[in-house]
């Protein structure tokens, strides 16, 4: 098999099944646990009514759905695209990397429980706390991602594109930012899962739609079974981006393999 052919659907099904057989097994193994141990389903419920809330309730978790995907996915726009300004222009300015490194580091140490309700505080309990909070959490694995990339591309092409007279920025564009690629889909996939949980919780602290305002009102009303729909929904929402940034991921770079045989 060549090396850019796609590996067959079987393949990557059979690859999968170890995990798909590890969470039905766990699900069983707690539907089993509740049934016969007798607990009460207001501290655990099953996994069947865990279900059957979600269809009970399932135009309220649309309806809150929409708000959480929209706040995260223009808090990640937002994030990326700083991100990868700023990567540039530190490749460009080593002085600058290194003045403002630090000051990034230490952003990466405040604590989310204490910078939500000053940021809902700021700017209120519209769709502004939530982007900024969202930037915040994904933007450093971001820029560490897309710095060390660039960083990762061999000096010899550097010095032959040098050697043939190309500015700085047609070794950027030719040499260090494809080599930097694998490395941004790798901080994409992480960053875009720790997107989901801040805006939820950005929500949690305060709004008035979303994810987190139906586990907020679900857990005040003693309803741990909507908490938990609440839970397998955005475990879900969390899943389906991450899949995403893999096929696109996948269909940029095959592209870009296919681009370098012609």
């Amino acid at each position: 098999m060549s090396k850019g052919r796609p590996r067959p659907a079987g393949g990557r099904l059979a690859r999968g099944l170890p995990a798909l057989a590890s969470v039905v097994g766990a699900v069983l193994l707690w539907e089993i646990y509740v049934r016969l141990s007798g607990i009460s389903p207001l501290v655990l419920p099953a996994p069947s009514r865990v279900i059957e809330q979600m269809g009970v309730n399932r135009a309220l978790l649309w309806e809150n759905t929409l708000p959480t995907l929209s706040a995260t996915l223009t808090g990640f726009a937002f994030s990326v695209s700083i991100a990868f300004a700023l990567s540039v222009a530190l490749d460009f300015l080593p002085k600058l990397r290194r003045a403002l490194f630090p000051i990034f580091v230490v952003s990466q140490t405040l604590p989310l429980v204490a910078i939500a309700p000053l940021a809902v505080l700021w700017f209120g309990f519209g769709l502004t706390p939530k982007i900024l909070l969202v930037a915040l959490v994904t933007f450093f694995p971001m820029l560490v991602a897309l710095v060390d990339g660039y960083e990762s591309t061999d000096p010899e092409i550097e010095t032959l594109m040098r050697s043939m007279g190309a500015s700085r920025w047609k070794v950027f564009r030719a040499a260090r930012f494809p080599s930097a690629m694998p490395y941004f889909f790798a901080g994409l996939r992480i960053s875009i899962t720790y997107a989901v949980v801040a805006a939820i919780f950005s929500e949690y602290v305060g709004a008035r739609a979303g994810l987190g305002i139906v586990i907020l009102n679900a857990k005040n009303s003693f309803r741990p079974d909507l908490m938990l729909a609440a839970v397998v929904v955005s475990s879900t929402l969390t899943l389906v981006l991450f899949g995403v940034s893999a096929l696109l991921q996948r269909a940029l770079l095959r592209w870009r393999e296919a681009g370098q045989t012609r």
